[in-house]
């Protein structure tokens, strides 16, 4: 085991655990992004068009 002078500071456990839940985190809210965005339906350009002429 490695001792540590008195100025040298270590994360340690709690550092690698609050990192640790940061990237779980973003990955939950990259992967529910991902399903909100499939969900928008985005009209084509001659749907549009025809919406418009519609009305």
């Amino acid at each position: 085991m490695m001792v540590l002078a008195a100025g040298d500071v270590s994360p340690g456990l709690l550092g690698f655990v609050v990192v640790a839940l940061i990237g779980l985190a973003l990955y939950v809210l990259i992967k529910s992004m991902n399903k909100q965005m499939s969900k928008i339906q985005v009209p084509h350009e001659g749907e549009a068009d025809d919406d418009k002429k519609a009305k």
